[in-house]
C-alpha cells in the first residue's frame, strides 16, 4: 500500500479541532481556517497534494443539521471525480450522526470520506488534533493495486478508524472519545497503519455515485425507563407529522408488556408510523422473540433494529423516508445492511 500521488480534499465544518479559547469570556470558539492548516505544517510532509476548502461560517457540532449533511455531501459529489480521498473535520458531539447520514447519502461510495476531529484545540500543548488529522490524510490517501483502500464513510479518532455508521460516542473528556462495540474497527495506527481488510466494506463494483439530497426529519427517538407512562408515548407518537419512531428498549429488545403500551404502539402503526425496536445498550442486538416480554413487539411487526446504533437509525429512517420508500417494503429496506450499517443474517 502506499499514500503518494494522492489528490484529497481537507473539508473544515467547525468544532473543536480548530477552535480558539476567547480569554474575554473562556469559551472556544472558531477561527479561521487558514489558521488550522498553518498550525499543522507537518501535512506538507506527506507525500500527496492536499487542498483545503471550509464552511463559509464554521459550525458547533451542535449546530450540525440535516441541511448540512446535504451540503457536505455536495460538497463531497463536486469534487469527486479530482481526488482520490475526503478528510472532513467535524466537531466530536454529533459527528456518528453526520458519519451515518453520509454513510446513506452517498450510495456506491468507491472513495475514502473520513471524519476526525479532536477533544482539545489545535493550539493546545496536548492536542490530540494533530495526530488525528495528519493519520486521517494518510488513510484517506492509502491506494493498493485496484484503487483507495477504504472505500466507505469512516470515523478516525486516537489511533483507530471505524466504520462511520458503527460509532458513538462515549465519552466527552478521554481523548478515546468513540467506541464501535458491534463491529471490530477498519484500520490501527501504531508504527504502521495496520488495515484489516476483512472489515472493510466492499461497494458494488463499476457504479457511479449517487449523491441522495432529500431528507425526512420527521423521526423521533424515545428511550424506555422504568415508569413510562401511556401519556408520554402517546404524546411522542401524536406528534404532528411525525412519520417514524426509534424506540430504545432493554435489553436484546424487551419492553413493558403492559396492555395499554401495546395498543398505542398498535394505534400508531395503523397510523402510518415506523416504529424501529433498537436496544439501548451500548453493545449487543435486538432479538425480539427470545423473551416473553419482546414477543407483543414482534407480533406487532415492529422493525427490528438488530444491531444498529440510535445515530444510525435516526440516519436511515432519515434517508429512507426522504427516499420515499413505499410502506410496504419500508420494514424489509430497514432490516437490510445497505451500508453495513448493521450484521445481515
Amino acid at each position: 500500500m502506499k499514500t503518494g500521488n494522492s489528490n484529497i480534499l481537507i473539508i473544515y465544518t467547525g468544532g473543536t479541532i480548530g477552535m480558539v479559547k476567547d480569554y474575554a469570556s473562556g469559551a472556544l470558539k472558531a477561527f479561521d481556517f487558514k489558521g488550522l492548516l498553518e498550525s499543522i505544517p507537518e501535512l506538507h510532509q506527506l507525500e500527496c497534494q492536499i487542498d483545503a476548502t471550509s464552511f463559509e461560517v464554521p459550525l458547533d457540532s451542535s449546530n450540525m443539521h440535516p441541511e448540512d449533511w446535504v451540503r457536505l455531501a455536495t460538497m463531497i459529489e463536486q469534487g469527486y471525480d479530482h481526488y482520490d480521498g475526503f478528510v472532513v473535520l467535524h466537531g466530536s458531539d454529533t459527528m456518528s450522526y453526520t458519519a451515518s447520514a453520509l454513510s446513506f447519502l452517498l450510495e456506491n461510495l468507491q472513495k475514502p470520506v473520513i471524519i476526525t476531529g479532536s477533544q482539545l484545540p489545535i493550539g493546545d500543548l496536548r492536542t490530540d488534533a494533530k495526530e488525528n488529522l495528519i493519520t486521517a490524510v494518510q488513510i484517506a490517501a492509502l491506494k493498493n493495486e485496484n484503487g483507495p483502500v477504504v472505500r466507505e464513510v469512516g470515523l478516525y479518532f486516537e489511533y483507530k478508524l471505524y466504520r462511520g455508521n458503527r460509532t458513538t460516542k462515549i465519552n466527552a473528556e478521554h481523548f478515546e472519545a468513540f467506541a464501535s462495540l458491534n463491529h471490530p474497527h477498519l484500520v490501527e495506527s501504531g508504527v504502521h497503519l495496520k488495515v484489516f481488510s476483512q472489515f472493510l466494506w466492499a461497494p458494488k463494483k463499476r457504479k457511479p455515485l449517487v449523491v441522495h439530497k432529500k431528507l425526512n426529519t420527521n423521526v423521533a427517538v424515545l428511550k424506555l425507563f422504568p415508569g413510562i407512562g401511556e401519556q408520554v408515548l402517546r404524546g411522542v407518537l401524536s406528534s404532528k407529522g411525525l412519520k417514524a419512531l426509534v424506540l430504545e428498549t432493554y435489553g436484546s429488545g424487551n419492553a413493558p408488556s403492559d396492555s395499554w403500551f401495546v395498543e398505542v404502539l398498535r394505534e400508531a402503526i395503523s397510523n402510518g408510523i415506523h416504529i424501529v425496536n433498537v436496544t439501548q445498550c451500548s453493545g449487543g442486538s435486538v432479538m425480539m422473540g427470545q423473551y416473553e416480554t419482546s414477543t407483543q413487539l414482534q407480533q406487532l411487526q415492529l422493525i427490528s433494529g438488530k444491531d444498529i446504533t440510535t445515530e444510525a437509525a435516526v440516519a436511515k429512517l432519515m434517508y429512507m423516508l426522504g427516499a420515499e420508500v413505499h410502506p410496504r417494503h419500508f420494514k424489509t429496506v430497514f432490516e437490510t445492511s445497505l451500508r453495513g450499517e448493521m450484521h445481515q443474517n
